[in-house]
This record gives structure tokens, sequence and C-alpha cells, in this order.
């Protein structure tokens, strides 16, 4: 009579739960060492003030958040490393991904083995850069597609695909796209 039980219904649901807000936590808790290291612990500087205003959204405990901070200033080891890759996708349209690691040549080998594993591979940088603007800190970050590119609905369905195996990637914080 194995899994009769209140117990084992419940830690299912929670081993599933507690997967994706680990994934979450350890995201934006990278996100803030970075902005952390950019802004020298500086709380009041914008780009971690919104970092650490997206972690509390998320509600990431407050000691991962401090933490992370002195993580971010030297206080821990391990230096954390804000990278942005370049690529072009299904259908000729451009790709930036945002990685966050403290391994550099970890996350540069694991971003290209999933877009060649889906036939894609890493474009120069600037190759891709030219179809982007770069967001301000403040304002959230990230990159706003400058040229929309059309791709069909298969290339799109390649795209998401891809754009989907590479978030699940616990090195990528971001993927920007320019295809509709």
């Amino acid at each position: 009579m194995s899994g009769h039980n209140k117990w084992s219904k419940i830690k299912n649901k929670k081993a599933v739960t507690d997967g994706q807000k680990s994934k979450i936590f350890g995201k934006l808790v990278r996100f803030i060492a970075v902005e952390s290291k950019k802004a020298k612990g500086d709380v009041n500087s914008p780009g971690l003030r919104a970092a650490i205003e997206k972690a509390k959204e998320a509600n990431v405990p407050s000691d991962n958040i401090d933490r992370a901070i002195k993580k971010g200033i030297g206080g821990e080891a391990g230096e954390m490393e804000q990278i942005t890759y370049e690529a072009y996708g299904p259908g000729g349209c451009a790709l930036m991904i945002e990685a966050l690691t403290e391994n550099r040549n970890k996350a540069a080998a694991e971003v290209k083995h999933i877009l060649s594993k889906n036939g894609f591979e890493l474009a120069v940088p600037g190759s891709a850069a030219w179809a982007f603007e770069k967001n301000p800190p403040q304002n959230g970050g990230g990159w706003n597609p400058k040229n929309a590119a059309q791709i069909s609905d298969e290339d799109g369905q390649k795209l998401d695909a891809l754009i989907e195996e590479l978030e699940e990637n616990d090195e990528v914080q971001e993927v920007f796209t320019n295809a509709e």
C-alpha cells in the first residue's frame, strides 16, 4: 500500500515546485552578484537596486541576497562574470544570449553544445549585436530589437525549442531575439 499517505502525494508536487524555485533563485542570485561587483557593493546603485527588487518579487530569502552581494564584492570565493553570446537562429534571426557564470569556458561550451545540437553555431562578437540596442540597467537591462526578422512558422517552432533549451541551462540568464 505504498503511496497512500498524504506526504507521498505532497512530496511529488513539492519536488517540482522546489526545483523551479531553485532554478529561478540561482539565476537571480548570480545576477545580484554581478551587479554588486559592478556597483562595488553600493546598494543604492540603480542596477543593483533593480536586481534586488527583482529577487524580492520572486521571494528570494534575504540571506541569499546578502550572500550574493558579498560574493560580488569579493567577500566569498568565486567571481561571477556576465557574458553575452551572439548567434543566428532559424530563418536568419539574430540571438543575444546573456550568461552569468563563474567559469567562462564551461558556459561557452554549454551554449555552443546547445546551439550545435539544434543545428546552429555561435556568431562572431558584433555580428548579431547590430540588430539590437542595449537597455540601461535601471530599465531592467536586456536587449531590444532594432529590426524585426520575419520567420516562417516552422522556423518559429525551431526557435522556440532552441530558446527553451537555452533558458533551461543554469548558466544562461536570458535569450533575446529579433524574430517576429
